[in-house]
């Protein structure tokens, strides 16, 4: 790969710089991977173009992988930005009360810095910190917080919205990051033209409710569905909603305006598949029936040949179609020279 070629020495001078900063092996790892000869890595990590950088932290894969400029200076720059302290120290208790509930904020109060509980704390925002502003108070600053010793408080976004506890161990790292991510990445989340790349590198299918941008309504039943319903199928498939307006040309891939939305879709990479009836999402496990059917092959099966023979009525001619679902329109959001053909089929339309 002439384009690897071209990195590698880069690449290296980039690791020695950094080497020189943080002389201890255990601060900043470099490591490179020959895909061909480690094609069982390449496939755990979806990797499917080269060069690619990724992040790794305390042994997890971060989810944004580095897009910036491939030079010594600027790869440098990044570990440098990644190794700053990703928590603001708070010194007034007062500065609780200004801050920005447009945001996902996570507070941690300690009798000291010095600690377990703060390492741990620590580690999670690492790794969190992109998704989450994560704050720290101290010593006398923090007496009034920690009545019942060492917390952890979620302050999500509204005004009014009222805060969540942490209740588990402080020094459990697992059950620390777990809550703490379950409070900073939303369960259904916006896909943009910015952050289409980055979802589609998870590499899980997508279920996406298309809505116009002001039918919060909508929104929040698929929420609430897909909260009630889908729980179990969290880290299978993306749950995804969408602005109809600016993805006019997935919804022209199955047949659809904005005109028709609210529309609810799962995109496999290859396949669109269409809910039925937005009107059905909330009978009673309907909208999971329709995510199992993605996982046991049943959709795409039955776009081709028609009911399967369980689902017919005695007597009941299986069709057979001869057409192929809608392609994934998604998919061109996903790593190639051509990441932006979506926006530029957008600006055409």
């Amino acid at each position: 790969c002439r384009f690897s070629q071209m990195l590698h020495p880069i690449f290296e001078e980039a690791s020695n710089v950094i080497k020189e900063e943080y002389p201890d092996k255990n601060q900043v790892v470099f490591a490179r991977v020959d895909c061909d000869q480690h094609s069982d890595i390449a496939q755990r990590y979806r990797i499917s173009k080269y060069p690619t950088l990724k992040l790794f932290r305390n042994g997890m894969m971060m989810k944004r992988e580095y897009r910036g400029q491939r030079s010594v200076t600027a790869i440098a720059d990044y570990i440098r930005q990644q190794k700053s302290n990703p928590i603001r120290e708070v010194q007034d208790l007062e500065e609780i009360s200004s801050l920005d509930r447009s945001r996902r904020n996570i507070v941690g109060y300690f009798e000291q810095k010095d600690s377990d509980n703060y390492r741990t704390f620590e580690r999670v925002a690492n790794i969190l910190h992109d998704d989450c502003v994560f704050l720290s108070a101290f010593g006398a600053v923090s007496k009034a917080e920690r009545f019942s010793g060492d917390n952890i408080i979620y302050k999500p976004p509204g005004e009014n919205a009222p805060d969540m506890v942490y209740l588990g161990s402080l020094t459990n790292f697992d059950l620390v990051y777990a809550w703490t991510q379950d409070k900073c990445v939303p369960l259904v989340r916006e896909i943009t033209f910015e952050n289409g790349e980055e979802l589609t590198e998870e590499g899980l299918p997508f279920l996406i409710l298309f809505h116009m941008k002001d039918d919060l309504e909508s929104l929040e039943k698929f929420q609430q569905e897909v909260a009630r319903q889908l729980i179990g199928e969290k880290g299978t498939i993306n749950f995804l909603h969408a602005d109809c307006d600016k993805f006019r040309h997935p919804l022209l891939h199955i047949q659809k305006t904005p005109a028709d939305c609210p529309v609810i879709a799962i995109d496999s990479f290859r396949h669109m598949y269409v809910f039925p009836d937005f009107s059905d999402l909330s009978i009673p496990g309907k909208l999971k029936q329709f995510v199992l059917d993605l996982h046991s092959g049943k959709l795409h099966r039955e776009f081709h040949h028609g009911p399967d023979p369980t689902d017919v009525a005695p007597g009941q001619p299986i069709q057979d179609l001869a057409s192929s679902p809608p392609e994934s329109s998604f998919q061109k959001l996903a790593p190639s020279e051509h990441r932006y053909t979506l926006l530029r089929e957008k600006d055409e339309l």
